[in-house]
C-alpha cells in the first residue's frame, strides 16, 4: 500500500490550536518586573488579557487609574485584538519630569564635573 493512501491521525488539537500564548508584564517599581504568561482564545483584546492576568488583584490601585497599555513597545487601545505571542506591556507614569531631574543633577554636580568640558587635558585651554 502507498504511504500516500494511508490515513493520517491528526495529533493536533482544534482548541488548543486557536489558543494565543500571551505574555503580560508590568513595572511596580524601577528594576522590578512582573510577568503573567497566559494562553487566551483567538480574537481576546488587550483589555481581556488584563483582566484574566491578575494584575489587578496583585496590584488594587491599577483598577481606578487610566491605564497607558502596548504591545511590544507600541501604545495602543485596549479594545485592540492580540496575536499570538504578543507581549502585553502596562506602563506607569513617570514620578519626576525628566528635564527636572537632569537640571538637579547638574546643580547637584557642579558645573566643573559635568558635560562636555568637565576632563581637560593639564595645561589645556577651557574648552578643549
Amino acid at each position: 500500500m502507498p504511504l500516500s493512501s494511508v490515513p493520517v491521525k491528526s495529533t493536533v488539537n482544534p482548541e488548543r490550536e486557536a489558543m494565543l500564548k500571551i505574555v503580560l508584564v508590568y513595572s511596580p517599581a524601577p528594576k522590578e518586573v512582573r510577568a503573567w504568561p497566559l494562553d487566551m482564545a483567538a480574537g481576546s483584546t488587550v483589555a481581556d488579557a488584563l483582566k484574566s492576568s491578575g494584575l489587578f488583584d496583585e496590584f488594587p490601585g491599577l483598577e481606578s487609574m487610566p491605564l497607558l497599555v502596548g504591545v511590544w513597545g507600541r501604545r495602543c487601545d485596549p479594545a485592540q485584538v492580540l496575536q499570538d505571542r504578543d507581549q502585553v506591556e502596562v506602563y506607569r507614569g513617570l514620578r519626576v519630569d525628566p528635564k527636572v531631574a537632569r537640571r538637579e543633577r547638574f546643580n547637584k554636580q557642579g558645573i566643573k564635573r559635568a558635560g562636555l568640558f568637565s576632563s581637560t587635558r593639564a595645561g589645556g585651554k577651557a574648552g578643549y
